[in-house]
């Protein structure tokens, strides 16, 4: 087995720059080639990291550059299709989320990957964030207990830099998922869930709305539902989930709630907070405790410093970690760091939200309309 790996890229938009940038901090793997159907944009993206190769057709680079692992960075509906011709091609994949368009995609693929004996990987970076490190360090040394309950929540700017892109076009790929802005942003909010609630089919009810959002484009944009609330239960552990346009500011984090203890995990402030309780009498005890959370948010502040003295503070550490431990996997023969069960459990969540919701439904009756 090679000790260093050679990696292909495809789809070079806004996501492709944190791939390569982290693979180049890795001391086992090179990327030799990038492509996108917009050649200019390969072209930009292998002069910005010094890629030596870069391409417009898939197949040609796949042939030339015979990569060991390609990253597929593209808009969903077409997962499927380049992950086919990365295994043909004997690769592995790792799959920017989501996985695919729907639940039966997502098996059809794992199923594909898994029968050629490749590995694959998808893109749930925040899974390996330094906020989910250290609650799984003190979930290990027993500060939860028996988890109860988990409290998830995504925030998301319309606004933003990627929020004006989607509204900007209605021939946006976002709005042709059949979750829309969700499907392409909740699996963020989810995994969150799914590391608890373990059940194969736990039961889920979803709502969802558009909130105080002028609609007057006459087209995709003004069916774009912006926020929604889960309810998720399952045998032992049940869950909250929320995204959400409105709020402000902007938030990301997930709350557990155990039987020794509460968790609080903010991947924004990248902070891990722990709630025991009053552990004095009375007054006294109430008084303390909010000492004792200084004390915490203080602790996980002077965590962050040194990462940041250390030049090891940076944005994208949970997909940096997510790489390094995918290509561990295919190099020594490891476990995968998420396990294909767990993709395709939240697939299969993400089709029961969107059935409930009903995400393209204002879209079909206009559609109606005008051909009658």
């Amino acid at each position: 087995m090679t000790t260093e790996l050679k990696v292909a890229l495809v789809g070079c938009g806004q996501i492709a720059d944190g791939h390569v940038g982290e693979i180049q901090k890795l001391g086992n793997a090179r990327v030799l080639g990038v492509c996108d159907l917009e050649p200019l944009m390969a072209e930009q993206l292998a002069v910005r990291y010094g890629v030596p190769h870069h391409y417009a057709d898939y197949a040609t680079m796949l042939a030339e550059v015979r990569p060991d692992v390609v990253h597929i960075c593209t808009p969903p509906g077409s997962h499927l299709a380049l992950t086919k011709a990365a295994v043909d091609a004997g690769c592995h994949v790792y799959v920017e989320k989501p996985l695919a368009l729907d639940y039966a995609q997502s098996v059809e693929l794992i199923e594909y990957v898994e029968k050629a004996g490749r590995k694959i990987t998808i893109g749930h970076n925040s899974e390996f964030d330094p906020p989910s490190l250290e609650m799984r360090r003190l979930v290990a040394e027993g500060v939860l207990g028996e988890c109860v309950h988990v409290e998830s929540w995504f925030g998301y700017n319309l606004a933003g830099p990627f929020g004006k892109v989607i509204m900007g076009s209605a021939d946006h790929w976002v709005h042709r998922l059949p979750g829309k802005l969700f499907q392409n942003n909740i699996n963020h909010m989810l995994n969150k869930i799914t590391e608890f609630v373990d059940d194969e089919r736990p039961q889920v009810q979803a709502m969802a709305w558009a909130r105080d959002r002028d609609r007057h484009y006459g087209d995709a944009r003004d069916d774009l539902l912006d926020e929604l609330r889960v309810i998720i239960r399952g045998e032992r552990v049940s869950a909250y989930g929320t995204f959400t346009a409105a709020v402000k500011p902007v938030a990301h984090f997930s709350r557990l709630y155990g039987t020794n203890g509460i968790l609080h995990l903010d991947f924004l402030s990248r902070t891990v907070t722990v709630d025991r309780g009053p552990t004095l009498p009375s007054a006294i005890g109430r008084l303390a405790a909010g000492f004792s959370q200084t004390a915490s948010y203080a602790r996980s502040a002077l965590r962050n410093a040194q990462r940041f003295a250390a030049s090891d503070y940076h944005f994208f550490a949970g997909m940096n970690e997510l790489i390094r431990r995918f290509y561990d996997s295919i190099l020594h023969d490891a476990p995968l760091p998420i396990s294909t069960r767990d993709m395709l459990r939240i697939a299969w969540i993400m089709d029961q939200i969107f059935a409930q919701i009903g995400a393209g439904r204002g879209a079909d009756a206009r559609a109606q309309g005008a051909d009658s």
